[in-house]
């Protein structure tokens, strides 16, 4: 074996450690809340605390990293709804039931590591996932008001503030039924978006993508 091609295999050693880590404090946050152990996370990833600790030198790291993670996998749920498609609702509709696990996870983060999420929130990664997210959404929330699909009186704005709303965690609910009201508020949620000839009025403007910037 070359030393190149020792590098190269220490290197996907590597990713794939970092790639196992992330998944199981993924899995391990939603099943069991903040307080899960390093340890923990390392026995479910199949790797040592030494080796955790070299990816992810403090749990703000391994935070940070699992709510990227997330991130890219929401982006990439949205983007796969748009294209395959055939309209702008069922594409809505199945972005929010593929990504809610994540967008689960990333609501519950939000709560329970509430500083580690501020500064993330300045990561330039971070900023530069939620506006490609924000403008799928907003294509979309767009399109289907124009198919006559989705009540006109909604923005974007109000779409993710509702989904971040419905999923946020529920003290002293246990994690199974926390799941269970979660995914009947959000096709509840889904059903009161569609347009119908009688529905009330929505009180002010729509909530827009451009209101969600904190620049704004």
């Amino acid at each position: 074996m070359t030393p190149s091609t020792s590098g190269r295999e220490l290197r996907a050693d590597a990713r794939l450690n970092r790639e196992q880590i992330i998944e199981a404090a993924r899995a391990l946050f939603a099943e069991r809340g903040p307080d899960v152990p390093t340890e923990e996370v390392a026995r479910r990833a199949c790797v040592g605390t030494g080796t955790l600790y070299r990816r992810f030198p403090d749990r703000q790291a391994l935070i940070s990293a699992v709510a990227l993670d997330g991130f890219h996998r929401v982006v990439a749920i949205a983007r796969t709804a748009e294209d395959e498609e055939p309209d702008a609702w069922r594409a809505l509709m199945r972005f929010v039931h593929q990504a809610r696990t994540e967008l689960r996870v990333a609501t519950w983060l939000s709560v329970w590591f509430a500083s580690t999420w501020a500064d993330l929130q300045e990561d330039p990664e971070n900023r530069r996932l939620r506006e490609i997210l924000l403008k799928i959404l907003d294509r979309l929330v767009r399109r289907a008001q124009s198919d006559g699909d989705m009540r006109p009186d909604v923005g974007t704005g109000d779409l993710a503030l509702l989904i971040a709303l419905l999923l946020r965690p529920i003290p002293g609910l246990r994690a199974e039924l926390t799941q269970r009201s979660a995914d009947r508020s959000l096709a509840l949620m889904l059903e009161s978006l569609r347009a119908r000839d009688d529905t009330q009025h929505l009180p002010d403007r729509g909530i827009t993508a451009a209101d969600l910037d904190p620049g704004n």
